[in-house]
């Protein structure tokens, strides 16, 4: 699977002074998580003073998102949380009460200007229930225009209005979705079943160390879509070798700033792969070979098999492009496919998830990914 749209780090002010309050802040949090982004985090809820007209105080928040949308359809998503939340904009520019509140701050260091988006928001230097939120999610950011740090904007604002600090928390959805349960997952799948576009995915959402295959550094692999025959023992071999020496390293290596490790394959691949294209005397040979090195190699808590439909699959791998994959036959994959499912079959372990990816998008469809990630966790 490609993946077409570049990532984002999004900051949002969010506001109501309708109804009950607090409640319509969760709803957006909710809904931005659901349809927009990862939410890496919610600053204090403070309750301020209406400004530019006279009506009941604010309930103020800032979030942090991570998103996978280009900016239009940021503003798009975020306009439809409004409107299912019972925002309804008017065609003046007064100021009025409303239930809720979303407007885009910061999207990275871009500066926008268009008919429909501004960005950084052209007001968010003379209001100070935007300032402190957004201080409070990364006290870190520069504005991209002006260069200052937004402390020193927050300590220079003409906004002198008081923010009452409340007690109370907003939720964050991610904690649904509690990956960091598990230490080590292995994301599995046929060739081009996009193992690694999700292992990459969740890895970037919730702060996991990624380990991927490399095998673009393995000299073999061409050549063995060229000739099979001659160039699968000294293929299985290196890959063996590599695989072995990066789950050793990388598992073992404990990393204080990342709660779990995720990897787009597992060890017994190499057993897989090697059962379809080494002759039985290799195969053997290899086999004792993998059993030794097997013991010493960490084994993941969570082992994820993503099925893809052959069809499906050579869509995968003819749209990635590399042209040693573009001769895979059909027969091939069924083979792997067959070999995966034998080796779930023989574990006998309630740590392996097979998850049917066949007829969803987890790229393009924030629904099937959060779908996908339901499954992992239940």
């Amino acid at each position: 699977m490609d993946q077409s749209n570049p990532s984002h780090n999004v900051y949002l002010s969010l506001g109501s002074n309708m109804g009950n309050r607090f409640g319509n802040l969760q709803n957006a949090v909710n809904a931005l998580f659901r349809e927009v982004g990862s939410i890496v985090k919610i600053s204090s809820v403070y309750e301020t003073p209406a400004m530019g007209f006279d009506g009941d105080p604010f309930l103020n928040c800032a979030v942090w998102l991570y998103v996978d949308l280009k900016p239009a359809k940021i503003l798009k998503s975020i306009l439809e949380i409004e409107k299912k939340l019972g925002r309804k904009r008017n065609s003046t520019t007064n100021y009025t009460s409303r239930p809720i509140d979303i407007d885009i701050i910061f999207i990275d260091d871009l500066v926008i200007s268009t008919e429909k988006l501004t960005v950084p928001h052209p007001e968010m230097t003379k209001r100070r229930f935007v300032l402190q939120p957004v201080a409070d999610l990364n006290f870190q950011l520069n504005h991209p225009i002006s260069e200052k740090n937004i402390l020193e904007i927050l300590e220079e604002t003409d906004d002198g209005s008081e923010l009452q600090k409340q007690s109370k928390w907003l939720r964050n959805p991610m904690k649904d979705y509690a990956i960091s349960k598990y230490n080590y997952i292995a994301i599995e799948g046929n060739i081009g079943a996009g193992k690694t576009s999700l292992a990459a995915k969740i890895a970037s959402d919730f702060n996991a160390k990624l380990i991927l295959e490399r095998f673009k550094d393995n000299p073999f692999l061409p050549k063995f879509y060229e000739d099979a025959a001659r160039y699968a023992f000294p293929l299985e071999m290196s890959f063996l070798a590599d695989r072995y020496q990066q789950l050793v390293d990388d598992i073992t290596q404990f990393d204080l700033f990342k709660e779990s490790v995720i990897a787009d394959y597992d060890v017994n691949k190499s057993l897989i792969f090697a059962s379809i294209t080494l002759p039985e005397e290799e195969y053997s040979l290899y086999k004792k070979l993998f059993q030794m090195m097997h013991k010493e190699v960490p084994k993941p808590d969570m082992y994820i098999y993503l099925y893809q439909n052959t069809d499906r699959l050579l869509e995968n791998i003819k749209k990635r492009g590399r042209k040693y994959e573009q001769g895979i036959e059909v027969e091939y994959l069924q083979k792997l496919n067959a070999g995966y499912l034998e080796f779930i079959k023989n574990q006998h372990s309630e740590s392996i998830k097979i998850i049917d990816i066949s007829e969803v998008d987890f790229l393009k469809n924030r629904a099937d990914y959060l779908k996908i990630l339901k499954e992992i966790v239940s």
